[in-house]
């Protein structure tokens, strides 16, 4: 979605220009608040890039992920904390500061760090509602710091490849798209009935915490305001009605497991030995990669509970509705009930149609017949791979934009990730209400 306020826009990218000023001639430093899959994720992109890091400090309330991260990347003792507050309190360590802290800490955590002066990357979303998004923005105007959400989709070659296709015109003008993102079914018991993300209350609902970043990535490519949302969806399956009979209250004790395909010792063992996507859940839900921890965690903690006896009550589908000013319109669906798989997108113009994965675009003119297949090779799309290079592109933009004093590379900043979540929120509120929401 495009910056409502043009003039504020531009007025935000100039006042980033001066701040971020002249290439650097040392490494840039940067604190670490939060050492969990997406902050370790995030930390060892940064130290493998080309761009000069030094990882100075880090906030994390495990001792075990905390001092693992230390070590990797060599933070001294004095500048470990167990909460981010401690961090924010001290005097400032770094350049910038990786919050990829629980969404709900993320306003008070912004508003501190900015306040300190550190240049953020915030982890998405980028806040549990509007007021907070709107205080995240402001506060990085009035510091005077650059503040850049983790939106990743943006990054991707293949978003890349596809902004230009269609800013050359190759299938006309937009005039509609579909767009599906599966979860994944092991992904979603794992992250939105067992794990951190399964209560609207203790994080938010699945739109916000899974899906702003497919929001915001309709509208960077669609790239015109939103002027009304629709949703449905409901939380149909997970639910205690429908738990197998004679099935336990964990997999490990469960009669029924073996055929229950949301068994989690389907998951977590597996990635344990086998590696590849599912190790990444794995690290999640152990506190070792050892036989004895996932046991263990399987046993007694979160992750080993039966998937239709949990406290869970975010939706399991939704599909959201969009209008875009001058009457482009798209259509977003969410799921569950899907295999771990790459995005799919439909776009349709006046003049052709593309199709994508998140890695191949096949393009079909509508004058010539003809299909182009273009293969931008990025790797795999979910989180354990890097959302298909959009993690890297990321990364490097932020260093690179800061090291070099090149804003231009920041593709997602407070205003325009201020904006995309509005239309999250908005879409909420039509699927509660039951109603169509204008902006």
């Amino acid at each position: 979605m495009t910056v409502t306020d043009n003039t504020t826009a531009r007025s935000a990218f100039t006042n980033l220009r001066d701040h971020l000023g002249q290439p650097m001639d040392r490494p840039l430093t940067l604190a670490v608040a939060g050492a969990g899959a997406r902050g370790t994720g995030y930390a060892a992109l940064a130290a493998a890039g080309d761009i000069p890091v030094t990882i100075t400090a880090v906030a994390e309330p495990r001792a075990h992920h905390r001092t693992t991260f230390a070590q990797t990347h060599a933070v001294p003792a004095e500048h470990h904390y167990t909460d981010w507050r401690e961090l924010a309190a001290a005097p400032r360590l770094a350049d910038s500061v990786l919050i990829a802290l629980q969404d709900a800490q993320h306003v008070e955590a912004a508003e501190a760090f900015a306040a300190r002066g550190y240049d953020i990357l915030l982890e998405k979303p980028m806040a549990t509602d509007t007021a907070e998004c709107d205080r995240i923005a402001k506060v990085a105007e009035t510091a005077g710091v650059s503040l850049t959400v983790c939106h990743v989709m943006r990054y991707t070659p293949y978003t890349r490849k596809l902004k230009k296709l269609l800013a050359a015109g190759r299938i006309g003008d937009l005039v509609n798209v579909q767009h599906l993102e599966p979860i994944g079914y092991y992904h979603y018991a794992h992250s939105y009935v067992r794990g951190n993300w399964r209560q609207t209350d203790l994080a938010s609902f699945l739109l916000l915490t899974k899906s702003c970043h497919d929001i915001d990535w309709l509208g960077h490519i669609v790239d015109r305001p939103v002027r009304a949302v629709s949703s449905f969806g409901s939380l149909t399956h997970f639910r205690p009605e429908h738990k197998p009979a004679g099935a336990g209250e964990r997999c490990l004790s469960c009669t029924v497991e073996p055929g229950c395909a949301y068994s989690a010792l389907k998951l977590y063992p597996a990635g344990l030995r086998d590696g590849g996507i599912k190790r990444y859940f794995t690290r999640i839900a152990a506190d070792e990669l050892t036989e004895t921890a996932v046991t263990e965690a399987l046993k007694s903690g979160p992750y080993g509970r039966c998937a239709y006896n949990c406290d869970n009550d975010v939706v399991d589908h939704q599909v959201v509705n969009i209008e875009y000013e001058g009457g482009a319109t798209a259509s977003f669906t969410l799921s569950a009930f899907t295999p771990q798989e790459n995005r799919h997108t439909k776009i349709f113009g006046t003049r052709g149609q593309i199709m994508g994965d998140g890695r191949t675009i096949e393009i079909y003119d509508f004058g010539t017949d003809e299909r182009t297949v273009i293969d931008t090779d990025n790797g795999g799309a979910s989180a354990g791979e890097g959302h298909g290079g959009g993690d890297a592109g990321l990364i490097a933009a932020f260093l690179r934009a800061h090291h070099e004093g090149r804003p231009d590379l920041l593709l997602s900043g407070a205003a325009e990730s201020r904006d995309s979540h509005r239309v999250v929120f908005a879409a909420e509120q039509a699927r509660l209400t039951d109603q169509v929401v204008r902006l």
